[in-house]
């Protein structure tokens, strides 16, 4: 069974959902990872450094492994940025619509949809890497492994100012706007 999961980084508070598609989907909110913190104003040069920022991660289960390139993967992979990225948007402009600074990277071009670009691009396997203890196949792109999932997995990054408990709720939100239906804990566990 396919879910969508919820967590913070202690692991302290899991949901799980199960999408109208079937997909697995898991999100963890983090604080930021070193590379943020060092490069927070070449990569957000309009947001404000005293603020606190919190990282969503985002990883989406895909179909295929994603380590060769070819047209289905390729479409696979498409197909998965843009169900990240309608979910992601919807996330940032709720958060954005109650005062807090939020964006999405684009997870092809690794820069932010809704504030100025910066000088430098975020890099989210590297990111998931630190934050997650996730291994990298570096290949043509870098592929994650899921400990689950292998390297069918896509990854996506939210940033936002909005404390974790705000981001949560506005990611339950969402995901009940989109018929997702919550999960049994003991269901999850067996999925």
């Amino acid at each position: 069974m396919d879910y969508f999961r919820i967590s913070t980084s202690d692991e302290s508070c899991l949901i799980n959902w199960v999408g109208e598609e079937g997909q697995a989907v898991q999100i963890s909110i983090h604080s930021p990872s070193k590379y943020i913190c060092t490069n927070r104003e070449r990569i957000l040069p309009d947001w404000r450094n005293s603020t606190p920022m919190w990282v969503v991660v985002v990883l989406m289960r895909s179909r295929y492994d994603l380590l060769e390139s070819n047209r289905l993967i390729e479409a696979e992979k498409q197909i998965l940025r843009e169900r990240f990225m309608r979910f992601g948007l919807d996330v940032a402009f709720n958060l954005r619509d109650m005062g807090y600074m939020a964006d999405i990277i684009d997870p092809r071009t690794g820069y932010p949809l809704l504030s100025r670009p910066g000088q430098v691009p975020h890099n989210d396997t590297a990111v998931i890497e630190a934050l997650l203890n996730y291994p990298i196949i570096k290949n043509k792109c870098r592929v994650l492994v899921h400990p689950q999932w292998g390297t069918s997995v896509y990854p996506g990054i939210l940033l936002s100012e909005a404390p974790p408990i705000v981001t949560e709720w506005i990611l339950k939100d969402i995901a009940k706007s989109r018929g997702w239906q919550e999960v049994k804990k003991k269901q999850a566990v067996n999925s």
